[in-house]
């Protein structure tokens, strides 16, 4: 799956994004560490190590920040190329992530049920069979009290996309579709709604504690935006933080992060 959070959610490389990609990226990953560094302080109350788990976590983007931070981390990723890279970008930070190979469906046999304080689930229910049985996986595993950390690709963003690169019949078809595509060669298998995010956390007895939208903006603006301005990528994050909560705006970011613990 793809890494959403990077060493550079701490901020160090914010102001130095002067490309539209990587102030893109670290729009991005600096709108989703704001949402868990408050999270992380809440759960461990600023001092006790938590178990965290991530699903589909991939390289380790996420796993090694987190490791580093002293939290005690496992990716559960099915990739075997991809946890021996995460393996190798933990030993080059001087931390360790246990990685495991496996899916959602595989969660139960790995781990004792509500034995993680937080899990992330980023990019990941865009590609499973049944969203609502792997996110119940995930639900099973989480401590009483403890959260998860839910991101996900939005169709009506997808939609909006689609229209102005002038693909007006395919961003028609991706709202009406129920899977949220825009035809059969659709590289995305699937997108949500806001609402039917939320359904799918509530059906797996979830309670939703925040959603933000991550990539308002960053998606949007051309090219010219980015000349003449050295300060263009840390002004685009200040303006991402600040979209990120704003009720009209959530709507259209590129991805929806949910936030939910288990009561």
């Amino acid at each position: 799956m793809t890494d959403t959070t990077s060493a550079s959610t701490t901020g160090g490389s914010a102001g130095g994004a002067t490309g539209p990609g990587r102030a893109a990226n670290a729009a991005r990953t600096a709108v989703v560490w704001n949402a868990l560094e408050g999270l992380l302080a809440r759960l461990g109350a600023g001092t006790d190590p938590l178990h965290i788990v991530d699903v589909g976590g991939g390289t380790g983007g996420a796993a090694v920040p987190l490791a580093e931070l002293g939290h005690r981390v496992t990716v559960v990723e099915p990739s075997p190329d991809s946890l021996a890279a995460m393996e190798r970008r933990a030993a080059e930070q001087g931390v360790t992530v246990r990685g495991v190979q496996g899916e959602t469906g595989d969660l139960a046999s790995l781990f004792p049920a509500g034995s993680a304080d937080l899990v992330l689930l980023h990019n990941v229910l865009e590609y499973v069979d049944v969203p609502d049985s792997a996110l119940r996986d995930v639900a099973g595993l989480i401590r009483s009290g403890g959260a998860v950390s839910v991101l996900a690709a939005n169709t009506v963003a997808g939609a909006l996309h689609r229209a102005l690169s002038g693909h007006i019949p395919e961003a028609a078809r991706l709202l009406s579709d129920p899977e949220g595509r825009w035809g059969d060669k659709d590289p995305m298998p699937r997108r949500f709604t806001r609402h039917q995010l939320l359904e799918v956390v509530a059906e797996a007895g979830l309670t939703v504690e925040s959603v933000r939208g991550v990539r308002v903006f960053a998606d949007l603006l051309p090219g010219h935006a980015w000349e003449g301005d050295v300060h263009a990528g840390q002004h685009l994050v200040e303006l991402e933080k600040a979209a990120a909560e704003h009720p009209e705006l959530v709507g259209i970011a590129t991805q929806l992060h949910v936030v939910a613990h288990r009561p």
